[in-house]
Formats: structure tokens, C-alpha cells, sequence
């Protein structure tokens, strides 16, 4: 009986934190492999810089970046579920250029970020959002959205290709 309650409790838990990080961003919403190449072309990453990933989900995109690109990644990620899957292909990566936290963005000092990768709706795109990056990110630093723009800023390039491509936006921070 008593195993049952806790594991009942860690269900409704972790369904609560999904629900949370729907809230925050968007629901969870796995960013396609053929745009992958589209996403980086736009981010330029150079050696050395700091990538985040903000709302990481199972943390494909830092994994990605962190195999592929001589640069700092990382995840944040503020459902358990998938944080916990972050963590094990973490584990499994061995790669000390790649971190995930469990943590909120809006909690995180982003002063050192290159590059900010989002998927977020367009009514969470505004206000907190756009403050918190204008305050924080350093003049060239750049921002990928992917899907929705972020309302009011205007994009240095949109990215899509065919009518069938999902768009991705790039802002650079003045």
C-alpha cells in the first residue's frame, strides 16, 4: 500500500511538471532531425562559445551540439520526466562539454550565452521572455526560435526553404 501511494505521488509529480513546462514555453515538442542542419547554419557556432537550449526536453539538441560543435551546451529543463532522461544520455554521452539542469531559464544567468535556441508559443515569446534576453545576453549574441517568431523583434533571417519547412527565426541581440 505504501509503495503504491509514493509511486502513485511520483506519477501525478511528474505529470504536474509536464504540465508546468507546457505552461512556461510550449508542451513538449521534439525538433525535427532535417531541420537540424538549418538550426546550426543559422546559430554559426564558432569554438569556445556557449550554447542553451531552453526548455531542452530530452535533450536531442544539446547532445547534438555538444558531439558536433567545439562549444559548451546546455539543456535546461524543468519537466522531471525529461530531465531525467537528459540525465541518463548525459551519463551515457561521457561528454564534458554538455550539461543539463533542472532549472527554470527565467532562473538561469544567461550573461554567458552565444547562442539561445527556443521553441516556445508566441504568447510566451513576449513580455518576461524578451526582458529577460534583452537584459542579459551580450550585444551579437543570437537567438533561434523555432517554429513561432518572437513577437515585436524583427528577424536578421527566417529560414524555410519550401512551403512544407517549419520556419526558424534568427535574431541577433543589438
Amino acid at each position: 500500500m505504501n509503495n503504491a501511494f509514493f509511486l502513485l505521488l511520483f506519477i501525478v509529480f511528474c505529470l504536474m511538471s509536464m504540465g508546468i513546462a507546457g505552461l512556461s514555453l510550449a508542451p513538449w515538442v521534439p525538433t525535427w532531425k532535417k531541420d537540424l542542419p538549418r538550426i546550426f547554419k543559422l546559430a554559426a557556432l564558432k569554438p569556445g562559445e556557449v550554447f542553451y537550449d531552453l526548455g531542452c526536453g530530452n535533450g536531442k539538441l544539446v547532445l547534438y551540439t555538444a558531439k558536433n560543435f567545439k562549444v559548451k551546451a546546455i539543456g535546461l529543463e524543468i519537466a522531471v520526466p525529461l530531465f531525467l532522461i537528459c540525465k541518463v544520455r548525459q551519463f551515457f554521452s561521457q561528454d564534458k562539454n554538455l550539461s543539463f539542469k533542472f532549472k527554470s531559464f527565467y532562473n538561469e544567468n544567461l550573461n554567458y550565452a552565444d547562442v539561445i535556441y527556443v521553441f516556445g508559443r508566441p504568447e510566451t515569446l513576449k513580455d518576461k521572455f524578451k526582458q529577460k534576453l534583452k537584459k542579459e545576453l551580450k550585444p551579437g549574441s543570437r537567438v533561434i526560435s523555432y517554429a513561432f517568431p518572437i513577437i515585436g523583434w524583427l528577424p536578421k533571417e527566417i529560414s524555410k526553404p519550401s512551403p512544407k519547412d517549419i520556419e526558424i527565426y534568427l535574431y541577433i541581440m543589438p
